[in-house]
């Protein structure tokens, strides 16, 4: 009886065009997306695989049905390059007192070595076997940054850094060949003990020479745009990530199952990828003619914004555009006790004015912060209004078991309703005013101190990437801009994002610590009070 009133108060209270909002068919057509989307026959559209093409084409001739012209670069398509990592190229050895290694078998390079070679008598070595003893008192203990010490301390000596494991305990450490971890100058590779034992080798000795040839792996994913030209001043931008896992092989699945499996992503995201389909269909038919909209279907959230970040570096008319909507997970809302996220509320006053609980079917959930961990954050760090919703986290998240059957359609069916009375609502307000906001709360509880900052999690040089910088925190009173590339806090060096977060875990509020960073060609430090 309770969910029947507030249905009545929702229909009752809302302006929004009847004949555009047909819900029988919406569900339908929702149904239809996400089952073709989330089909173990696109092998999770994975980004830069032919799963991952089958998804776009579905989407662009879905587009192209509903008389939505191309956006891309290539039609509806908007390719672009993702890092994939590093392979050795044939010509790569080591040789330790005069004995050949085989690579995988005997030796292989950690994640964060760099290539090149050196001849006799220039190696060191280091020895894991109490680093690994220390994880029976402190599990969180982080072997690979007492390895990354010890190698930045071979860096300044120029010489190569050889790992071993003389103890009983296994220290796990593997190669792990599609890592983005930014290389050191210096070759570090691990000798197996079994290899030292066999071969009768002595751990100390200088006489070792190798050379790694590493070559950059890449793969091409492809954004899906298509554009609603009203011959208006300004342009919205409604998008969702199509991209999903594959079979896990991007180190991102929370599957512990033996054998891969397709994470099909009916939720994460065909859900938010059918409403944008929907959306666009609806808009065309629409007398919302005064402003543009752009439909975009992103590709390569999953590995790290990288789509939605190619898309707003390459737009030539960023700064018309006038707000961006992301949508990303929305198919739970019967998971979630019916409740719905809105993320962005505090990037423009307009949301506060739009945005009513009274009016909605749902329980909102509001959240000010402009950025978090969807693609909404590449169109915030331009300065743009953005919004963001989501319907809650589950168990199947990540997982195979993230099947279309599970997904609420009429859930779904009604954050369309509700994406589209905003949309409407905001027809004849012009531009928006943009607001910067907060931080993500997302894993800030992880942290004792924060620097406020917001990170380029593409960068692939040595260091973090400062994309943005938060007003009246850490970062902004010490004179770290957009742009800089930070390297060091205090005694630690930081080389990727790993080593960052590694870092910040070392100090306390009211501490004040010495940065280093890069600015253009400029090496500057400054200091920084937490």
């Amino acid at each position: 009886m309770k969910y029947s009133l507030l249905l009545l108060v929702f229909l009752a209270n809302t302006s929004f065009a009847q004949h555009v909002f047909d819900q029988p068919v919406v569900i339908k057509n929702l149904k239809k997306h996400v089952y073709y989307l989330a089909d173990d026959k696109l092998e999770g559209r994975r980004t830069g695989t032919e799963g991952e093409m089958l998804a776009a084409k579905y989407i662009s001739k879905n587009f192209k049905k509903n008389k939505i012209k191309s956006g891309g670069t290539n039609g509806y398509l908007q390719p672009f390059t993702v890092n994939d990592g590093r392979t050795l190229e044939a010509g790569s050895f080591l040789k330790i007192d005069g004995t050949s290694l085989e690579l995988d078998t005997d030796f292989f390079p950690l994640s964060f070595s760099g290539g090149g070679g050196n001849s006799a008598n220039t190696a060191v070595w280091f020895d894991v076997k109490d680093a690994v003893a220390k994880l029976k008192d402190n599990p969180h203990h982080n072997i690979m940054e007492d390895i990354r010490t010890a190698a930045i301390q071979a860096e300044k000596e120029k010489k190569t850094l050889i790992v071993y494991n003389s103890g009983s305990e296994k220290d796990e450490l593997v190669w792990d060949k599609k890592s983005k971890m930014s290389a050191l100058e210096i070759p570090v590779v691990y000798v197996k003990n079994t290899t030292i034992l066999k071969h009768n080798l002595k751990p100390g000795s200088s006489n070792v020479e190798l050379n790694l040839n590493f070559k950059n792996q890449s793969r091409t994913g492809h954004n899906v745009v298509g554009f609603i030209d009203n011959g208006a001043e300004n342009t919205i931008v409604i998008g969702a990530h199509f991209d999903h896992l594959g079979y896990g092989e991007d180190n991102n699945s929370l599957y512990t199952g033996p054998h891969p499996m397709v994470h099909n992503g009916a939720d994460d995201n065909a859900s938010g990828t059918s409403a944008l389909l929907e959306l666009g269909r609806m808009l065309k038919k629409s007398k919302l003619k005064n402003n543009n909209y752009l439909l975009i279907a992103f590709s390569g959230e999953e590995l790290g914004l990288y789509g939605s970040r190619f898309f707003v570096e390459n737009y030539p008319q960023v700064n018309k555009i006038n707000y961006m909507i992301n949508m990303d997970m929305i198919g739970r809302a019967a998971d979630s006790a019916r409740k719905l996220t809105v993320g962005g509320f505090g990037t423009s006053p307009t949301w506060s004015e739009l945005i009513k609980q009274e009016s909605c079917l749902f329980e909102l959930k509001i959240d000010s912060s402009g950025s978090g961990p969807s693609d909404h954050t590449s169109f915030y760090k331009k300065d743009i209004p953005v919004l963001f919703f989501f319907t809650g986290t589950h168990m199947d998240y990540h997982k195979p078991s993230d099947d279309a059957d599970k997904i609420s359609f009429f859930g779904t069916s009604e954050v369309v309703r509700y994406v589209y009375n905003i949309i409407e609502k905001t027809d004849t307000r012009g531009k928006l005013t943009f607001l910067k906001t907060r931080e993500a709360s997302i894993g800030r509880s992880s942290f004792k101190v924060t620097f406020g900052i917001l990170i380029d999690y593409t960068f692939s040089g040595k260091g973090v990437y400062v994309d943005g910088v938060s007003d009246n925190r850490p970062a902004a009173k010490a004179g770290i801009l957009r742009g800089d590339v930070v390297y060091q806090i205090g005694d630690h060096q930081v080389t990727d994002v790993t080593t960052y977060m590694q870092a910040l875990n070392k100090f306390n509020k009211g501490e004040t610590v010495i940065i280093k960073l890069t600015r253009g060609k400029e090496d500057i430090s400054l200091p920084l009070t937490f």
